[in-house]
């Protein structure tokens, strides 16, 4: 097949940020598709073979929304562009950048929004559901993003209070007797969740509000023999969970409340032959009603790209890896 050559017009300002720093995301483009460009007197003309110059012209025109608006394209921006038209999935980057998809803003004035459509679909299933199992690889925006729907909830006044919470399980390491009074033990197992609320909140806010009661961060442990109302419940590194914490804490849900539960089930740090609490709940709420499950993907990483790669790698060799049957204890083959 012959090649073609296609135009669209694009002017200076919008351009610079359509290139990127020393050219890196037309680059990007120009590697991912196999095509050649040109920007002259306000033209970018692409040309290439006509099924790969069209879906870099999509990549772009998507991307000119976006930077018209004035806003910066980020590295994820264009590495999502190209997925969506590499993988057919539809839909366009500049979706997410609607107004209608803000959720707040961080303490430094950076606006919180979904920046996948599998992100998109988890912040719904929030507004939409008590109670919503968010799983996923790292970097997928879990907890971040429920973080953010909470502390606006809260600011909102839809809720009383915020309680977030994870098992306290080393992962894979032993930090030893840590000295200090209680509180001091179980920080180093918050700090994530500590992390986003300063950069959401601000220190001194969280400070006030986790003083009045009305912000707690806490072990899972501690949520046993409670009834939380009117609160927005954040349960975090669920997968490390046992089947009876995940019982005692989905039974704790009161009236007013929504709890999202946050996983990566590839990352437990559980006792050998212990199951997940996550694994479980996942297999036993499914079919009930005011429960969604959101299953995000390595296309929804939003940190570095390095990082989606590192996930993608991980998930190749886990299918790779053989299946062995757990069913015939080590000790009944020495017998054999």
């Amino acid at each position: 097949m012959g090649l073609v050559k296609k135009t669209v017009k694009v002017d200076e300002k919008s351009v610079q940020l359509l290139f990127g720093q020393f050219d890196k995301n037309i680059r990007k483009i120009e590697k991912t598709f196999g095509i050649s460009y040109i920007y002259r007197n306000d033209e970018l003309s692409i040309e290439g073979e006509e099924t790969m110059v069209d879906k870099a012209l999509t990549v772009i025109n998507d991307l000119l929304v976006i930077s018209k608006k004035g806003n910066d394209l980020t590295e994820q921006n264009v590495d999502y562009a190209i997925s969506i038209v590499t993988s057919g999935e539809g839909g366009r980057v500049s979706d997410l950048d609607k107004d209608d998809e803000l959720i707040c803003h961080t303490l430094a004035g950076r606006p919180i929004r979904p920046k996948t459509f599998g992100q998109k679909k988890y912040v719904e299933a929030i507004d939409n559901n008590m109670i919503v199992f968010g799983s996923g690889p790292a970097g997928t925006g879990k907890t971040y993003l429920a973080m953010a729907k909470a502390i606006t909830a809260f600011k909102k006044g839809e809720v009383e209070r915020i309680i977030l919470t994870r098992p306290a399980i080393e992962a894979g390491e032993k930090l030893g007797f840590l000295p200090g009074d209680l509180q001091s033990k179980i920080d180093p197992y918050l700090r994530p969740l500590y992390d986003a609320l300063y950069e959401i909140m601000g220190a001194e806010s969280f400070q006030k509000n986790m003083e009045k009661g009305l912000i707690e961060v806490a072990p899972l442990a501690y949520m046993r023999g409670r009834t939380l109302d009117n609160a927005f419940i954040v349960l975090d590194e669920a997968q490390n969970t046992t089947e009876s914490q995940m019982k005692m804490f989905l039974t704790r849900i009161g009236f007013g409340s929504k709890a999202i539960i946050t996983g990566d089930q590839s990352q437990k740090d559980l006792a050998a032959g212990t199951k997940s609490g996550l694994d479980i709940a996942l297999k036993v709420v499914r079919n009930i009603e005011g429960i969604a499950i959101c299953n995000l993907t390595s296309q929804d990483v939003v940190r570095h790209p390095l990082v989606q790669r590192i996930v993608e790698a991980y998930e190749k060799y886990d299918a790779s890896k053989p299946k062995y049957n757990n069913s015939t204890k080590y000790s009944d083959k020495k017998r054999k």
